[in-house]
């Protein structure tokens, strides 16, 4: 349930962020009570471009996945575990390093921001308070979900992003993480 929480609210984020409504500009009221008031229109929110969502959920994955790694360092029993959590910390640390670079070469550059989902902060939670071969289980079921996750978001930005440098990020780590879902299948 959890994972497919995870799943559905990555791809409604980048989903959502391509749909941005113009908001609309009030008439003023001529009548004697409106020029009472102050008639300041609304600020709208800055829409968020389908290219800085897609890089907030890269970089939000990129962090979950470092963060829940380190824990594994920490909690788990397997060695296999313990191994694959190390490298994912090396993995997604340069992913990130990537990222930034793809980002800063867009135009006008995009600054990641690697807020974690409520999805993503209540899964390190529940890890937290694990320890050995729960944690094992809880981490192992994360990492397949999280990588699903990454991996659907990831395909889509690639056949569909609309910022060059972001696209050929997203094709280049179409098979990276193709491979660690392949390697979480396996604890």
């Amino acid at each position: 349930m959890k994972h497919s929480v995870l799943l559905a609210v990555s791809i409604a984020a980048l989903g959502l962020a391509g749909c941005s409504k113009k908001a609309e500009t009030p008439v003023a009221d001529s009548s004697p009570a409106a020029s009472d008031v102050s008639l300041t229109p609304p600020v709208a929110a800055t829409p968020t471009s389908p290219g800085q969502a897609f890089a907030d959920t890269a970089a939000a994955s990129d962090a979950f996945e470092i963060q829940s790694s380190k824990l594994a360092a920490t909690k788990a029993q397997s060695a296999k575990t313990k191994h694959f959590a190390e490298e994912m910390i090396k993995a997604h640390t340069d992913s990130t390093a990537k990222l930034k670079t793809a980002s800063a070469a867009a135009s006008p550059a995009i600054t990641p921001t690697p807020t974690l989902t409520a999805a993503q902060q209540q899964t390190l939670d529940d890890l937290s308070s694990k320890s050995g071969a729960d944690f094992d289980r809880a981490y192992a079921d994360a990492q397949r979900a999280g990588h699903q996750a990454t991996l659907d978001a990831l395909k889509a930005y690639s056949a569909t992003g609309d910022v060059p440098s972001l696209k050929t990020f997203a094709t280049e780590l179409v098979p990276i993480v193709t491979a660690h879902l392949n390697m979480a299948k396996g604890l």
